[in-house]
């Protein structure tokens, strides 16, 4: 089951799609509809990044297009089969949610503590 919010940019698998997916709607966990729509309604806090690192353990070292600093963020699946470095992406600096191309995954944004190890 896929949730569309009607906007071709904010497609999500829902929580109780996959057994494996985490229920647990807090940043870095399952992304939540309310937070797919109100990212999609403010569409000025989208920042464009490339993927630099990323590791098993969820961390993603995203360098913004930009020109600012180096961002962190976390998620708790690992990423690393549908990211590897060089892939463009988009973080929403407001609700948390980063995609790349259809794919959209709640994130907590922050300080990274262990090192990117791919």
């Amino acid at each position: 089951m896929t949730v569309h919010t009607g906007h071709q940019h904010t497609t999500a698998s829902c929580a109780w799609e996959q057994a494996d997916m985490c229920a647990d709607n807090r940043p870095g966990h399952s992304v939540h509809l309310l937070q797919l729509r109100l990212a999609a309604a403010t569409t000025t806090k989208w920042r464009d990044a490339i993927v630099v690192s990323i590791a098993a353990s969820g961390w993603i070292e995203l360098a913004p297009l930009d020109g600012g600093a180096i961002v962190h963020v976390w998620n708790h699946e690992d990423l690393t089969t549908e990211l590897q470095p060089g892939t463009p992406v988009a973080l929403h600096t407001l609700y948390n949610v980063l995609t790349a191309g259809r794919r959209r995954v709640s994130v907590l944004v922050g300080q990274q503590t262990e090192r990117l190890a791919g």
